[in-house]
């Protein structure tokens, strides 16, 4: 018996499709927070809008998702770290490790190789399981969490000379 798809999903393929391609639908709305001057300041204000979303969220019980978000805060970070102050672009950060970031990060001085090693462990043994895994996040996971990126935020904001660009205190 042959399948099909079911048009609905088909639909929403396809709009998805043309949404990300950008066709069609006049000029696109683009989220206004984010600083798309330079890909460092890019990172950075993305890393600001997930601790946004993170602190909405934490109070409504939405563990999973603060847990999520604050992984994808220290990438953002680290990696705009990574591009205003070591020169790396972009590009070197869109492979399937998660690893990277710390790594330069560590390279150009943001902090030590035992807090990178440390940070990285807590990705590894953590952030794949309760996202992937059987794991559910509890209220003190999520609230820890949420403590350390703004942390790491932070600091890297401090750290990149030009400065000026992170917009979580708006």
């Amino acid at each position: 018996m042959p399948v099909s798809d079911p048009n609905a999903i088909r639909e929403a393929v396809d709009a998805a499709v043309d949404a990300f391609n950008e066709e069609g639908h006049g000029i696109p709305t683009r989220e206004p927070e984010l600083n798309t001057d330079a890909d460092w300041k890019t990172q950075l204000t993305k890393g600001c809008r997930l601790l946004a979303v993170a602190d909405e969220l934490e109070d409504d019980g939405y563990y999973t998702a603060v847990v999520e978000l604050c992984f994808g805060t220290i990438e953002r970070s680290l990696e705009a770290f990574a591009i205003a102050e070591g020169g790396d672009e972009l590009r070197d950060f869109q492979t399937d490790s998660h690893e990277r970031c710390y790594d330069r990060a560590t390279r150009f001085g943001l902090f030590t190789r035992e807090l990178a090693r440390e940070l990285k462990a807590l990705y590894g043994d953590n952030r794949t399981d309760s996202y992937y895994g059987g794991r559910h996040p509890t209220k003190r996971q999520a609230e820890t969490m949420h403590r350390l990126p703004r942390e790491i935020h932070r600091h890297v904001t401090n750290q990149v000379r030009e400065g000026g660009v992170c917009n979580c205190d708006r």
